[in-house]
């Protein structure tokens, strides 16, 4: 039996009052309850845990959906015409996508943030008003503490899905750990490291035309059209004619348009549906 503090034998912290504990218990009694109920019906046709209730998720996953995408996306500048939520609004809708195509997929919220730079004297785009970074450490320990949460659920796949580079390296990390712990004995953890597609972005706006220079390294072609597919509110190209070109980019954005959006989305959620399918079979 755990103690701590007034919840006895609940396992709650100190200080929970007589309204903590009375949740507390009635949350043990509607468990209760909940196991002598059949099995429940979805009150919506969402794949996204934040929009299901517990009931809902419990049964997705007896019902298959043992899979479960978690997406990290980045709040940072993105240059004079974007807006700072870029990698959210992308990796969301990748996401979304990619579930929808393997078929028995859930998805879990959204991972904002995630490393930008350092702090002090700030690098990178810590550089610049709006941006909210964390330390690679601290982006690893949240992505543990979630596959561990997910593992807690029953899920037998997790699929780390990055849509900013600097988080690549910290998810193969977790993935690595996780795998060699579970090994045998847990779900498997997939860094989908192909969705960062970043070769085959460059050379499909090669056989367009454009040049390296043009295709740039951030805010440019590739991040600008996508996010002009999935949220165009979120893009405002007039905005570029009145900042230098050294606001925040790097590249010529100003070539961006919705096809190359959805052509290069159509590429990232691919290669991501590829490697989970091949990936998230049994171990041998």
């Amino acid at each position: 039996m755990t103690e701590h503090g007034t919840g006895k034998g609940l396992g709650l912290p100190k200080g929970v009052g007589r309204r903590g504990l009375a949740l507390a218990g009635a949350g043990v009694i509607g468990l209760t309850a909940v196991a002598r109920l059949q099995p429940a019906q979805a009150t919506s046709m969402t794949r996204e845990i934040a929009d299901m209730t517990w009931i809902e998720v419990r049964e997705a996953i007896k019902g298959g959906f043992r899979t479960v995408i978690v997406p990290s996306g980045g709040l940072e500048q993105n240059g004079p015409h974007m807006v700072i939520g870029k990698h959210d609004y992308i990796v969301r809708w990748a996401a979304r996508r990619i579930a929808a195509e393997l078929g028995d997929v859930l998805v879990a919220p959204v991972v904002s943030y995630v490393p930008e730079g350092d702090y002090d004297p700030p690098t990178g785009n810590m550089q610049f008003p709006g941006t909210l970074g964390v330390p690679p450490a601290t982006f690893a320990a949240v992505l543990e503490g979630i596959a561990r949460s997910l593992k807690a659920a029953g899920f037998e796949a997790i699929c780390f899905i990055a849509d900013h580079g600097w988080s690549i390296g910290p998810q193969a990390d977790v993935a690595s750990k996780l795998n060699r712990e579970w090994h045998g004995n847990g779900p498997r953890v997939i860094a989908v490291d192909s969705y960062y597609a970043d070769a085959a972005e460059a050379a499909y706006l090669r056989s367009e035309g454009e040049t390296e220079a043009d295709i740039g390294e951030h805010a440019t072609i590739a991040d600008t059209s996508e996010l002009m597919a999935v949220h165009p509110d979120g893009v405002d190209l007039a905005r570029l004619r009145d900042y230098p070109r050294d606001a925040g980019v790097v590249g010529t954005p100003g070539h961006a348009n919705v096809a190359r959006g959805e052509a290069l989305m159509a590429l990232k959620v691919k290669a991501a549906v590829a490697q989970i399918s091949a990936e998230r079979r049994p171990r041998a």
